[in-house]
């Protein structure tokens, strides 16, 4: 987080489960900025003994459908959070907002329908100083921000299933 204004943020005080585990769907597409999400992201489950597992896929279009699978095919180790990161960066046509929204109403969806928490990482961004700026840059760490997020709604449902 070199350079960020921001801190990391705050996971302190939430207990889960000892073998809590998160799967993190990332893209190969503008891997130069979704390598340095995943990094950050990993940085703190390890920081908080998280398992997880990382699943690649070519596009930000691909993510909703891999969690499904995912989900889906499942034996016996349900994941307790999904974690999307991808960047999406504008270009010339109508593609970034047809996929853009395509990824985000995927993710939508899935939260709505699968029992656990999909985290949205995914940046869709004007240009690649807007990527630097959301990864480690001015506007913090997002790939570091999603993991708080994934922490954080494991500790909500599962504290939402004792009760």
């Amino acid at each position: 987080m070199t350079g960020s204004n921001h801190k990391i943020p705050d996971t302190t005080g939430i207990l889960l489960k000892k073998d809590a585990f998160v799967v993190i769907v990332k893209t190969e597409w503008n891997a130069h900025v979704t390598d340095i999400l995943e990094e950050g992201c990993i940085a703190l489950l390890k920081e908080n003994n998280i398992n997880f597992k990382v699943l690649v896929v070519p596009g930000a279009f691909e993510i909703p459908f891999a969690i499904k699978q995912s989900y889906t095919n499942a034996a016996g180790v349900i994941p307790d959070a999904y974690i999307a990161l991808g960047c999406i960066i504008r270009g010339e046509t109508p593609h970034f907002e047809f996929v853009s929204n395509g990824v985000m109403q995927g993710l939508m969806q899935l939260n709505l329908t699968l029992p656990v928490p999909v985290i949205f990482g995914v940046l869709t961004v004007n240009d690649q100083m807007q990527a630097d700026e959301r990864t480690g840059g001015r506007h913090g760490h997002k790939g570091t921000e999603a993991a708080a997020t994934a922490i954080k709604m494991i500790g909500l449902s599962q504290s939402a299933a004792a009760s």
